[in-house]
């Protein structure tokens, strides 16, 4: 009896084709135990037809994210060695088109699989807010914001850690751990605004309020705090009331846009500008401009691009068919440093300081995905599979984002005219060091 070498050997073809290489570099093992592909290499195993079907229809990024979230998709061993294999050629890193040439193959392929079918339906973790009015209107802006942020603050705790805080830490000290790598992004912030007591603070995006607390309890500042998370909202009162701050904190359900109580003596936007997308980003900055006293501060945290035309933008572009903007940041947009410092100056900001944290995010994106997996049962509880999985997912994936240099994240401090700037860079050791 001659031996077949089963289903495999025709999947690596197929996956070869949609990383754009004969050679995949992981090893493939498919529903019927067969494998294919190098020894020894990160495993990626095709558990269902199912898979196939949604590969066909969404060849890419999507499509493999939906069969990863779905359960049809498993990555074994090490999640984090597996996307870096998958993502290494480039092709599933951006939205690339097939070829007739390609998609005949993926079709012919899948019909001796057996796989062929109609289009599975998403996962129910899936958006698409394609058709909920025009993006970056403020109706859309919450619903994006709502899918991501209002899956439970438990959720959050458990991923996050006590600090509750959803962005690049600053790891001065790295076995200090991921609690005084957050504490210590907050405190540089503080430096970088010179905040004093009875400075007037609006912090945009806001959170669950743990800059606003810093802020108010190392600094005496006065903090205004807005989000568009109801459920963030909520924690973030709750937290202000349990430290005795109300006086000094007040935190907002509201669009920055209508934020109109100004004038601020300082205000933090951290990892919140990469939701507003490039056509607003100049309202953005001019609307942030307007609430700046004379002489006043801005400090800009956000992510940047590295790819693209890295005099603009890297973009604008529609992401709406790729694993993030369906699973996890609706509708952010990522835009190069040059772009962001371009939009303040020409809104009538002086760029005084920028600092590149990149390494510094992967450390953290592995901190939260040690928690998740020390924690995996509970969040399978309370959010289920799917999400925890796509959590996993895009976890692994911006790991590689930033190890790799694919993108970065940059602090960008800025100062509305009226007042003289530093002479030196105060903020680069806290006081008494």
């Amino acid at each position: 009896m001659v031996r077949t070498p089963g289903a495999a050997p025709r999947l690596a073809g197929m996956l070869g084709i949609l990383l754009g290489t004969d050679r995949i570099p992981v090893r493939l093992r498919a529903w019927d135990g067969s494998e294919a592909g190098p020894p020894g290499a990160p495993v990626v195993e095709i558990r269902s037809r199912r898979a196939l079907r949604r590969i066909l229809w969404s060849p890419g990024q999507l499509g493999l994210g939906r069969a990863y979230v779905a359960g049809e998709l498993e990555l074994p061993g090490d999640v984090f060695a597996a996307v870096a294999a998958l993502t290494s050629t480039g092709r599933l890193t951006e939205p690339v088109p097939l070829t007739a040439r390609e998609r005949w193959s993926l079709l012919r392929s899948t019909a001796a699989l057996g796989a062929l079918g109609p289009e599975p339906a998403p996962p129910p973790e899936e958006v698409d807010l394609r058709g909920a009015g025009g993006r970056h209107s403020k109706d859309r802006d919450a619903a994006a914001v709502s899918h991501h942020y209002d899956v439970g603050n438990d959720f959050y705790a458990l991923v996050l850690g006590p600090s509750l805080v959803y962005s690049c830490a600053v790891w001065d000290d790295p076995p200090a751990g991921l609690e005084a790598a957050q504490e210590a992004k907050h405190d540089l912030v503080c430096r970088k605004l010179g905040l004093r007591p009875g400075m007037r603070v609006l912090d945009v995006g806001c959170g669950w309020g743990s800059f606003a607390l810093h802020a108010a309890q190392r600094y005496g500042a006065d903090v205004l705090g807005v989000t568009l998370s109801p459920e963030q909202a909520a924690l973030g009162r709750e937290r202000v009331l349990a430290a005795g701050l109300a006086d000094r904190i007040e935190i907002r359900v509201q669009d920055y846009r209508d934020v109109d109580d100004g004038p601020f003596d300082a205000i933090s936007s951290i990892g919140m500008s990469e939701h507003v997308g490039d056509d607003q980003i100049d309202g953005y900055a001019a609307h942030l401009h307007g609430l700046l006293r004379p002489g006043a501060r801005l400090l800009n945290h956000a992510i940047a691009r590295h790819t693209g035309d890295l005099r603009g933008t890297g973009g604008p572009r529609d992401d709406s068919d790729t694993f993030m903007d369906r699973y996890v940041f609706p509708d952010s947009q990522v835009l190069s440093l040059t772009r962001m410092i371009g939009v303040l100056e020409t809104n009538g900001l002086e760029v005084l300081d920028v600092e590149a944290l990149r390494p510094h995010y992967a450390l953290t994106l592995r901190a939260w995905a040690q928690r998740l997996e020390e924690h995996w049962a509970e969040a399978v509880q309370l959010v289920g599979e799917g999400r925890a999985r796509a959590w996993r997912l895009y976890m692994a994936a911006a790991v590689w984002t930033f190890e790799s240099g694919r993108q970065g994240v940059n602090q960008v401090l800025a100062q509305r005219p009226g007042g003289p700037p530093p002479l030196a860079r105060p903020w680069r050791a806290p006081a008494g060091r």
